[in-house]
């Protein structure tokens, strides 16, 4: 790595250059592609740290077996999910949580859902307002919660939307290709 940036070059490609660092190590490496970035370096990054790439790169494009799905920087990217995510998971056998999954889905406020595992996630217009909702339905319906959550639109959530899975279930060639 050092004898890939020691000389300062113009153009510097980098493939997942972070895996198996420690924190310390990866957030001085982030500075020194900061560093490089500042002056005047175009980084091309490939990574599958979405965090990564949330904090490092100018513009970013996400694949899914080879074919690029989504392009932009990573507020275009997570304003096409307008809204935030409900993630739950019910204390029910996997038969009833497709239908759980139905009935949650035909409430107004929720725009799209989907079963990730053992666990539903429900993409929402208002999220505070959502989850109240949510948590009153699946209690009306005699179902207990194990865990449930609130998250803003991340590029995860880009990446589970563009692709249909998460990176840990994709099992192929899936994978963001930035460019910082």
């Amino acid at each position: 790595m050092a004898l890939g940036i020691v000389h300062r070059p113009n153009v510097l490609f980098l493939d997942e250059p972070t895996t198996g660092l420690d924190l310390q190590n990866r957030a001085n490496l982030w500075d020194q592609l900061r560093r490089l970035r500042a002056g005047g370096t175009t980084i091309f990054l490939t990574t599958h740290y979405l965090e990564e790439a949330d904090q490092l790169c100018d513009r970013l494009a996400i694949m899914d077996h080879g074919r690029i799905v989504a392009e932009g920087t990573p507020s275009q990217l997570k304003q096409r999910l307008a809204g935030a995510s409900i993630s739950l998971t019910p204390r029910i056998e996997s038969a009833g949580l497709e239908s759980l999954r139905r009935d949650l889905a035909a409430e107004a406020f929720v725009r799209e859902s989907r079963l990730e595992g053992s666990a539903i996630r429900l993409y929402v217009s208002d999220g505070s307002e959502a989850l109240a909702a949510v948590v009153d339905r699946v209690r009306a319906a005699g179902v207990q919660l194990a865990e449930i959550s609130l998250a803003e639109p991340s590029l995860d959530d880009v990446f589970l939307h563009e692709t249909g899975r998460s990176l840990r279930d994709a099992g192929g060639p899936a994978g963001v290709e930035v460019a910082v």
